[in-house]
């Protein structure tokens, strides 16, 4: 792999993100020169932003995992930014690194694109079979769209591209802002700050009988980095950890990694969102010889121990 990435530039959009700090780490040190612009510098929703960042980097290669995103409750009240923002941002891109001759664009979809009822484990083909989930959707079909864009452009122009559908991500660097938290930040950051005041329970949303699947974000980055590498195509490729597990238990989990000891009482009339969530990863382990490795509970442990070293950081609100 470094053989290959020593001669090639490489801008990761999102790239001081969550998942995209890991990835410029591993491009980084497998020779990559990479780029990882910020907001500040290109906001990729406005038109003619994208290409004034390729103009200057001129990469070989664009990873698209700039991204707004939350967990339900900013889902339920942000869903038109959800929508517009993520069409834009992905839109400009596809089209700028067509209009530049970019040798391959990686874009990222979202677990939440599937339909809200879906047989499980969830399978590429099953994507278009249905309306997402009500909470989910306007970011969903957002993404979905960036599909179909890279589907024309590759029968019409010849585009290279290769696009990579990730269950819900988790690790260090994740985000602990109760505005955009997913589940197992705002259950991490729920529990240990119980601990510490000694409080007898925390309040959780949902039933708990919810399944989600989760996927280190160590064990995504690898993936795209090899998509980048060595996959072209527009067929969907699903990336997960082959294990479903359930919102309780998920919980339960949790307040045994950081140590706390009291109940968890659910509250039934927030939403569950989406009713299962696993998919079949067969499709990344045959195309990109990738299959994810870390175990769930050290994983939470990692998370745990990167959340309590950088408190601040973790918990900074969204920009």
């Amino acid at each position: 792999m470094s053989e290959f990435w020593s001669n090639r530039s490489v801008v990761v959009t999102g790239g001081n993100g969550f998942l995209g700090r890991v990835v410029v780490g591993r491009l980084s040190a497998l020779g990559a020169r990479v780029a990882a612009p910020t907001h500040d510098q290109y906001d990729l929703t406005i038109p003619g932003a994208a290409d004034a960042m390729l103009a200057k980097y001129s990469p070989t290669h664009v990873i698209h995992l700039a991204a707004r995103v939350g967990g339900i409750g900013y889902n339920q009240v942000a869903p038109a930014p959800l929508y517009l923002d993520n069409l834009m941002m992905g839109t400009h891109i596809i089209e700028a690194t067509r209009a530049a001759g970019t040798e391959k664009t990686v874009l990222l979809g979202t677990v939440c694109s599937y339909p809200k009822f879906t047989p499980v484990p969830f399978k590429e083909e099953s994507l278009w079979d249905g309306y997402p989930e009500e909470t989910n959707a306007p970011y969903g079909i957002a993404k979905k769209a960036h599909l179909i864009h890279a589907q024309v452009n590759a029968a019409q122009y010849g585009q290279k591209f290769a696009y990579l559908i990730p269950t819900n991500l988790y690790g260090p660097g994740d985000k602990f802002h109760e505005s955009v938290s997913h589940v197992i930040p705002a259950l991490i950051k729920k529990c240990i700050e119980a601990k510490e005041r000694g409080a007898d329970h925390i309040d959780v949303w949902g039933t708990g009988a919810a399944s989600r699947e989760y996927l280190y974000v160590e064990d995504a980055a690898e993936a795209i980095v090899l998509a980048a590498q060595s996959h072209e195509g527009t067929e969907p490729i699903n990336l997960g950890s082959d294990r479903e597990i359930t919102i309780r238990d998920t919980a339960e989990t949790i307040a045994s990694v950081t140590g706390y000891t009291g109940t968890l009482q659910w509250d039934a009339t927030k939403p569950d969102g989406q009713p299962r969530r696993r998919i079949d990863a067969t499709r990344a382990e045959t195309l990109l010889g990738w299959k994810g490795s870390m175990d769930f509970r050290d994983g939470l442990k990692a998370t745990v121990d990167w959340y309590l070293a950088n408190r601040d950081l973790a918990e900074a609100p969204p920009r």
